[in-house]
């Protein structure tokens, strides 16, 4: 599996975006809506096909009839980076041999469609620091839909007492310079290049 995007979750729309936004001197551009789970966002892409995915609750959906993704029912605080997203070929293949990532779940946004791996409790292991899996249908990607930013992603922290375990666990499938495991409270965090130099989201 790749790195595919980091997810920063708020209260509201507004107040993902914004902490994106400010804390790297970029402006995210409109995404869209996601029926099933009642949430919509806002993107930014990063170079090497990564991007940035703000999201929340959209209050003008009705309810879905089960868990919201990325534990967003369970959302409060200030806006911040809650999970990391990771792309694989074959994600029923992977799900074998890493349980409690969650069942596989056809979705689709515009042109674009995807399985993913969502959790019956929308909560993934590792208080929500295990990555969430995906896997894009068809030859198309959120990234090359979005305009160059002149950001790149340099280093992706997870922070999380049992770091260890869950760098182990990942192992066999994830090799990337720019990871890194830290033991201490559960966080997770981004230093990316931006235009104006170096900049840490989260």
């Amino acid at each position: 599996m790749d790195l595919d995007h980091i997810v920063v979750a708020g209260a509201t729309l507004q107040e993902a975006t914004a902490m994106a936004e400010d804390a790297l001197g970029v402006s995210l551009v409109a995404g869209g809506k996601h029926a099933a789970f009642g949430t919509h966002n806002r993107l930014l892409g990063l170079d090497d096909g990564f991007y940035v995915e703000a999201i929340a609750i959209d209050p003008e959906a009705p309810p879905p009839d089960r868990p919201r993704w990325f534990d967003l029912d369970a959302f409060a605080g200030p806006a911040r980076p809650t999970n990391w997203v990771c792309r694989t070929r074959n994600l029923a293949e992977l799900l074998q041999h890493l349980p409690g990532i969650g069942t596989p779940m056809a979705l689709a946004r515009g042109d674009l469609r995807w399985q993913m791996a969502v959790p019956d409790t929308g909560r993934l292991p590792f208080d929500n620091l295990c990555p969430a899996l995906i896997e894009w249908q068809g030859d198309l990607h959120p990234s090359q839909m979005l305009a160059p930013s002149g950001c790149r992603l340099k280093r992706l922290v997870i922070s999380h007492p049992e770091a260890a375990d869950l760098s182990s666990l990942l192992a066999h499938w994830l090799t990337d310079a720019r990871l890194a495991f830290v033991s201490g409270p559960a966080g997770l965090s981004a230093e990316i290049d931006t235009p104006h130099g170096l900049r840490t989201l989260g």
